[in-house]
């Protein structure tokens, strides 16, 4: 026993599980207190090291006492041990000094802890200063708070040494039980450590409970004590903490907000961490930890699913709390200081995307010089903060002085300005008008059941859900608007981008910019010269924006290195299901290219498919996207709408082309003058004639092969619904052909300038070749700007009046049939619910199968009408007949003469309507829920998650 010191008792009680390699010396660093304690208790937890006995060793010769415990027991309960023992042995003391048997105590930190005590005798709890062990110098914790979603905040920089800065003694919120000094009475009014807090975040809810109980916790930076934090690193584990460390200390801040959070902010408390919760999950699947994202909905599950413990938890702390509720508040973290950590989260995923794309330029640089030392590359120099040749002459300077760059923002500017149609609400030619709000869409996606027309299962189109996302943050027409706006600007970026690195792989010293600059502004160009823009077709016009991506991301097929080719392997499957979801033949297009290409390889380096790592990226991006797209993909099938898998998205029929117009770049008539298309297509040709890009020209001259192939094949099959006929979609594969021509023109200009740097005679024919190849950008982009579109509006032509229209959105009950033709000619009908077919309906009442019993009552209303058709009409949920004109004189005069059907006012004279004066069935178009659906798109949404973790960047979170 150490001598007692007169006028304080304390009494060390120090924990140890496991903890042979830390103890001896912790029990060095109490020995040599300059203050030493008063009585020694030690809890050991059934150590399987030899950590029982060191204890015994150091503490029995003195007289202090080891107490050992089963391995079940926790750190409260551990404790509470510690202070029955004392209390038992009839020696009361003044203070508890907790310690850990991973945190050594400087030998003056009791000392200065106590000298606190007398300087502040207020205090009933205190708390050192907290250093790494075993660096010494790196801070840990200076005082702790918590964060309103759950994060221990210490107020310190990442790293932050100790330097004297944190030196004044303070009020916190609490102190870490590594060192914490507490008054025995507190200790036991408060009733120790919470039995929900086993090993985690003890500190912090006992310090709270200490403060809304009117008590003072001090922090004092003169006392430090080091410590290893074996358990928050993962180095030692308990039948406590488990393989899941995270989970038990996500648990524990969670737990402690919700018990100890006042009562009227309970339920915003509790809305808060649910949300929070997924967002955090959401961090950390961008950063590829699954597995935390995983702790904290377990931590979050575990907590809601029994709120009776965080119940019984609060009424045990009401009869407590008697401080000011302010004063309590104003220990805790501000209430802004989560979004700058939200902020620092996402400027550190920026800076791990940026430092991994540096890390693939230096590869690349590191490549280049390995294969020709003397190339650009290697003679480039690294820039040096003293060099002054390196020195900022300022963005504008280099803007305006680069010529390449004030004609990329020309063309930019002359895209917007062509584009103008599409500014604010967008509709006309294959485009429908959207509906008011993304919920909209959303309800379109995830309904197994739609109530259009008189009902269908067809499921919704699969690029219903990149819009409705889209429309969540812009809203349904500005995401519209934006589409179309940005698909020139953004197919030049896409290009620019693959057309550079593809230049790069065939030469180190990659394209010339002027060729880069024609290759870019050409390609962007194509969803406008071909006329998909104009006609309002967003498949050409998305899939000439992602197609480049698409194919960047394929080429990591080839990198040396087999993480990275199955990394590009879940890219080009994301990518390729967003491409497919908006062109649906592009899957058939990516299983042929892939087929091709493996075949080709194994042909070449059969030795080289034996590696799973070489077939399996390609199989990966191919077979992931029908997964991606099951609850689109499978419904169709069994719904009899797989037409639609093959079929361009927007209204039908999509225009036909012709093999002249699928070389040319155009669909059916619209479009640019067919002789722009033509001289990329002779630029192409020439393309083979150097012999230094000949190889890769060849390349895409397959790809285009594989893509004229299927559009011949797919351009002569006419498919017939019930609603129209129409051929099989080609506008993707017009798009890939015309990326391929572009292509290989541009890596045959990067030939003939090597050529013609080298010392050819061809300097005349290779300016007539440029001269000739500039008039495609130039007259596609002068085309665009004066109007060469005219079928995009900013409504859509109603002839149905505003009256009906207004009930039809009151309920689906209340549908309008719509008969247009003659009896001479044929007669058609369709049924208009709610506010009208907006743009992804349009496909599913096109691919739907008419209802065969309802087409018989309508041909009877129309031939000859009866009080029972009347009747059936209503139980069918439609309320007015609309004929718009030119309507038919024999028709006209049967419905006026059938009973049940009072004439109704139409906005024109020659436009007739009739309301159903019958009850209306308000089941008429409800039908089954489809389990299946359900579960596929609960299917996709994990695909897709767990796809976009496997190709995000990574950038791992390291415990100190």
């Amino acid at each position: 026993m150490w001598p007692t010191v007169s006028g304080t008792s304390v009494a060390a009680l120090l924990v140890s599980h496991d903890g042979a390699r830390w103890l001896p010396t912790v029990l060095e660093g109490l020995a040599a207190q300059t203050r030493p304690v008063d009585h020694a208790v030690a809890v050991d937890t059934a150590s399987k090291d030899a950590s029982a006995d060191l204890l015994d060793q150091a503490l029995t010769p003195t007289g202090g006492a080891v107490l050992r415990a089963p391995g079940t027991t926790h750190f409260p309960a551990a404790v509470e041990l510690g202070l029955e023992h004392l209390r038992a042995a009839g020696e009361p003391v003044e203070w508890v000094w907790i310690l850990h048997d991973d945190a050594n105590p400087a030998p003056g930190a009791l000392a200065a802890l106590l000298a606190a005590a007398v300087d502040h005798p207020e205090a009933d709890v205190l708390g050192p200063t907290l250093r790494e062990w075993p660096s010494l110098r790196r801070l840990l914790e200076v005082g702790v708070t918590i964060s309103g979603t759950g994060r221990r905040e210490t107020g310190l920089e990442r790293g932050e040494y100790d330097q004297g800065q944190h030196d004044a003694v303070r009020r916190v919120l609490a102190v870490n039980t590594a060192g914490m000094l507490v008054r025995r009475t507190v200790l036991e009014e408060l009733g120790g450590f919470d039995d929900q807090l086993p090993i985690f975040g003890n500190d912090i809810d006992f310090g709270w409970r200490a403060a809304a109980a009117g008590h003072t916790t001090l922090v004092v930076p003169q006392a430090v004590v080091f410590h290893a934090e074996a358990a928050h690193r993962g180095i030692r584990r308990t039948p406590l903490t488990g393989r899941h460390t995270h989970y038990q200390e996500r648990r524990a801040a969670l737990y402690t907000l919700l018990v100890n959070t006042r009562a009227r902010f309970l339920p915003f408390q509790w809305v808060r961490l649910l949300f929070g919760t997924l967002l955090r999950m959401i961090g950390f699947l961008l950063v590829r930890s699954v597995g935390e994202a995983l702790d904290d909905l377990a931590a979050l599950l575990s907590l809601y699913s029994s709120p009776r413990e965080i119940l019984a938890a609060r009424r045990e702390r009401q009869g407590r709390q008697v401080a000011d509720p302010a004063e309590v508040r104003a220990l805790l973290a501000p209430t802004w200081l989560p979004y700058r950590h939200g902020l620092d989260f996402v400027s550190d995923l920026a800076a791990a995307a940026t430092n991994q794309a540096a890390d693939v330029a230096e590869r690349r640089r590191a490549a280049a010089i390995e294969r020709d030392p003397s190339s650009l590359a290697a003679r480039r120099p690294v820039a040096d903060d003293d060099d002054e040749s390196f020195e900022d002459t300022g963005v504008v300077a280099r803007f305006l002085t680069s010529p390449i760059a004030v004609l990329l923002a020309l063309f930019v500017v002359a895209a917007l300005i062509g584009a103008r149609d599409a500014f604010g609400s967008v509709v006309g030619g294959g485009l429908s008008p959207v509906p008011a709000s993304a919920g909209a869409w959303w309800s379109l996606h995830l309904d197994t059941w739609h109530a259009l027309g008189q009902g269908t299962a067809v499921p919704a189109p699969a690029y219903l859900l990149p819009l409705a996302l889209l429309a969540s943050l812009l809203g349904t027409s500005l995401t519209i608007s934006a589409l179309l706006v940005l698909a020139v600007p953004a197919g030049a970026w896409g290009a620019w981008r693959f057309l550079r690195v593809t230049g790069r792989l065939v030469s180190t010293r990659g394209a010339s910019r002027w060729v880069l600059l024609w290759g870019a502004t050409t390609y962007a160009l194509v969803p406008v010269a071909s006329g998909a823009w104009g006609d309002g077709r967003l498949g050409p016009v998305v899939t000439a924006v992602l197609l480049p991506w698409l194919a960047h991301a394929a080429l990591g097929f080839a990198d040396p290195s087999a993480d990275r080719r199955w990394r590009a392997g879940w890219r080009t499957a994301l990518l390729l299901a967003l491409t497919t979801a908006f062109a649906p033949v592009a899957w058939l297009f990516g299983l042929s290219v892939g087929l091709v290409v493996v075949a080709a390889a194994f042909a070449i380096v059969p030795s080289a498919m034996r590696d799973r790592s070489t077939w399996g990226p390609p199989a990966a991006a191919v077979f992931t996207v029908p997964v991606l797209l099951a609850p689109w993909w499978l419904p169709s099938v069994i719904h009899g709408a797989s037409e639609g898998l093959l079929l361009d998205i927007g209204r039908l029929p999509a225009p036909a082309s012709d093999a002249l117009d699928l070389l040319t770049g155009r669909l059916g008539d619209l479009g640019a003058p067919w002789w722009l298309g033509m001289i990329v297509l002779v630029a192409a040709v020439l393309a083979l004639v150097p012999r230094a890009t000949r190889i890769p020209v060849l390349v895409c001259w397959v790809v285009a092969l594989v893509a004229g192939v299927l559009a011949a094949a797919l351009g002569n099959v006419t498919v017939t619904l019930d609603a129209t006929e129409t051929t099989l979609g080609v506008g993707f594969l017009l798009v890939v052909l015309q990326g391929a021509f572009v292509t290989a023109a541009t890596l045959g200009g990067q030939g003939l300038a090597a050529a013609v740097s080298g010392g050819s005679r061809a300097r005349p024919l290779v300016a007539a070749v440029a001269v000739a190849a500039a008039v495609v950008p130039l007259g596609g982009i002068v085309w665009f700007g004066i109007g060469g579109h005219d079928e995009l509006t900013d409504t859509e032509d109603a002839d149905i009046p505003a009256y009906m229209v207004q009930s039809a959105v009151t309920g689906q009950e209340h549908g309008i049939l719509v008969v247009r033709g003659s009896v001479a000619d044929g007669l058609t009908y369709t049924v208009r619910r709610g506010d009208g077919v907006t743009l992804g309906e349009d496909e599913v009442l096109t691919l739907a199968t008419a209802d065969p019993a309802f087409t018989e009552v309508v041909r009877t209303l129309l031939s000859r009408p009866t009080t029972g058709v009347v009747d059936a009409l209503a139980e069918s949920g439609i309320e007015y007949v609309v004929l718009p004109a030119p309507a038919d004189g024999a028709v006209l005069a049967a419905l006026d003469a059938t009973g049940g059907l009072q004439q109704a006012s139409a906005e024109e004279r020659t436009t007739r309507a009739w309301q159903v004066d019958r009850p209306l069935a308000t089941d008429a178009v409800d039908g089954p829920r489809s389990w299946l659906r359900v579960g596929l798109l609960v299917l996709q949404a994990v695909a897709i998650v767990v796809v976009a973790v496997l190709c995000a960047p990574t950038a791992r979170r390291r415990r100190r």
